[in-house]
């Protein structure tokens, strides 16, 4: 379950401004928004590498993970610490390397919870409000700093994402969960259009020898 907390976490981030932001009431930040949207959605596909990082400073938790995802329209493939998540849209093959196991599922478009880019594209407008927080140079880079407030009841009360203002790219992302978490993913390489086959959205069981595949379908 967590790892696919996780997945849905990184394509809600990298891959929602697809989308007009509908419920946006700050102008400003609309503005930000609608051309980030606007780029991101000229790319025919992406590779994200990113470190991901989970604190929680009342038990004393502090994990980090570096991970990769490709995107290309609504296939996805996510590899993060040995973990691995594929989907071509219409399936999608969960490695769970603890249990040296495969799950397989259907893509369930219909499922609030399951894990598809379209879905989250398509919803995204109308499940938050956005707030410019707050423009300033960091490290030569102009920053500008946007917080997403839920309108509806979720685990997490805020997401905020830092935009390079010049480059108009994602810098890094923070959701706040209610429980005292704070979940963060730091873009440390975006690769815009890069070359991908359909083959590398497929579960390949040559890749895995001798894993126990449970097709859930």
């Amino acid at each position: 379950k967590m790892i696919k907390k996780t997945l849905t976490s990184i394509l809600l981030l990298f891959v929602s401004f697809q989308i007009s932001f509908s419920q946006v009431n700050d102008a400003k930040a609309n503005s930000i928004l609608q051309n980030l949207a606007n780029k991101m959605k000229s790319y025919s596909s992406m590779k994200i590498e990113f470190t991901y990082v989970l604190e929680n400073k009342a038990e004393k938790i502090n994990q980090s993970k570096s991970g990769v995802i490709t995107i290309k329209g609504d296939k996805y493939s996510l590899n993060i610490s040995g973990q691995r998540i594929i989907c071509d849209g219409k399936t999608v093959w969960t490695y769970i390397p603890d249990a040296d196991e495969v799950q397989i599922n259907n893509v369930n478009p219909d499922d609030e919870n399951a894990i598809n880019p379209t879905k989250l594209l398509s919803n995204y407008s109308q499940n938050y409000r956005a707030k410019l927080i707050k423009e300033f140079n960091s490290g030569g880079i102009m920053t500008q700093v946007i917080d997403l407030i839920p309108l509806k009841g979720k685990a997490y009360y805020k997401v905020r994402i830092n935009v390079d203002k010049t480059k108009v790219q994602i810098l890094s992302t923070e959701i706040y969960n209610k429980n005292g978490s704070t979940y963060s993913y730091k873009v440390t390489k975006f690769t815009p259009n890069v070359k991908t086959l359909d083959s590398e959205f497929v579960f390949k069981a040559s890749e895995f020898p001798g894993v126990e595949i449970n097709d859930m379908r």
